[in-house]
């Protein structure tokens, strides 16, 4: 069960969240930060019960990605003092971005809108899947400008190996799993480095 404990977060402006430098190259998207979850996990037919926080976002669009890009980098988190941070970068075949962006929202609600000048994406650590062949960026190195201040952030993923191959059911081999920064936990989403994604 999941229960909201913040209003939505209205990502990009007032919900229409832009994805590369054409205009109409975007998405309607919101996220619902800290969800108090509940819930019931049975292991060895032993019931535990068990609480947390979530994350969960919701996002629609009708145009496709920048003609340049092959994938994406996206990170959703939770952090510690009560604020949360949406961090992405859309990418072109060379690594280099074509579109970045994301948000800030304080405890207080005061919430910011990042661009493309703001955030920066860098690889730090990187898992090599041993079932495809890809080669993750799990644990990347991310600056971003924040009320005027630059701030790095470094990601850890809970573990190494969190690829999932969609393949069977049309989809693609993507990366997208549980990870740490100081003073926050979240989700961390790769795309297109096993190969371009095809949208």
């Amino acid at each position: 069960a999941l229960t909201p404990t913040q209003a939505a977060i209205l990502q990009g402006e007032a919900g229409y969240s832009r994805k590369g430098p054409d205009p109409s190259e975007a998405s309607h998207y919101y996220s619902l930060p800290h969800l108090a979850a509940t819930g019931t996990l049975t292991r060895s037919s032993k019931r535990e019960a068990v609480i947390g926080a979530a994350w969960m976002d919701r996002e629609w669009s009708s145009t496709y990605l920048n003609p340049k890009a092959v994938g994406w980098d996206w990170l959703g988190l939770n952090m510690d003092d009560g604020g949360a941070l949406t961090l992405f970068r859309i990418r072109d075949a060379a690594g280099k971005p074509v579109w970045a962006g994301g948000s800030y929202r304080d405890a207080s609600g005061r919430q910011q809108r990042l661009g493309p000048d703001d955030v920066r994406f860098e690889a730090g650590g990187v898992w090599r899947s041993k079932r495809t062949g890809a080669s993750w960026p799990v644990a990347p190195v991310v600056t971003l400008m924040l009320r005027g201040k630059s701030m790095i952030i470094k990601v850890s993923p809970l573990m190494p190996d969190q690829e999932l191959d969609s393949r069977r059911g049309g989809g693609p081999v993507y990366w997208e799993g549980a990870v740490t920064v100081p003073g926050g936990r979240g989700y961390l989403e790769l795309t297109g480095y096993f190969q371009p994604l095809t949208m």
